[in-house]
Order: structure tokens, then C-alpha cells, then sequence
């Protein structure tokens, strides 16, 4: 489960509501949501924060929490 999936699942958002308002195939934010390898592209970030009316912003550090610089040597 990815740190999308994570977060439409505590919110309680339903994906085919989603892929309906976006224009992004359900299989597309399936995969989104359960591959860890599959990378999201910024566009559909957007529109899904659109979609679910959060901030695209808060929804970027939520998928990318994990996310850190690389410490200095």
C-alpha cells in the first residue's frame, strides 16, 4: 500500500468517485494506490487534492512524508 492509498483510505474517499472527477482510470489510481513502484506524476496529484478538496500541498507532504534531503557529509 502506498502512501496515497494510505491516506484515500483514512479519509474514506472512494476511488471511483475519484477517477470520475479526475479523468484518471480506476486501475490507474489502483495502481497508484497499491504499487509502491508506480510513480505519480504531479498532474494527477493535483487533480485528485481537486478532486477531494484537501490542499494539493497537504496532500503532497502526505505522499511524500518519507521524503528527506540526504544528510550532509
Amino acid at each position: 500500500m502506498t502512501n496515497l492509498g494510505l491516506y484515500l483510505i483514512k479519509k474514506s474517499i472512494n476511488k471511483a468517485e475519484v477517477a470520475r472527477r479526475t479523468g484518471i482510470s480506476k486501475s490507474r489510481l489502483s495502481q497508484l494506490s497499491g504499487n509502491e513502484s508506480t510513480k505519480l506524476r504531479a498532474e494527477e496529484l493535483y487533480l485528485i487534492a481537486l478532486a477531494i478538496d484537501v490542499d494539493p500541498g497537504e496532500l503532497l507532504k502526505e505522499v511524500y512524508k518519507d521524503l528527506k534531503l540526504p544528510k550532509e557529509c
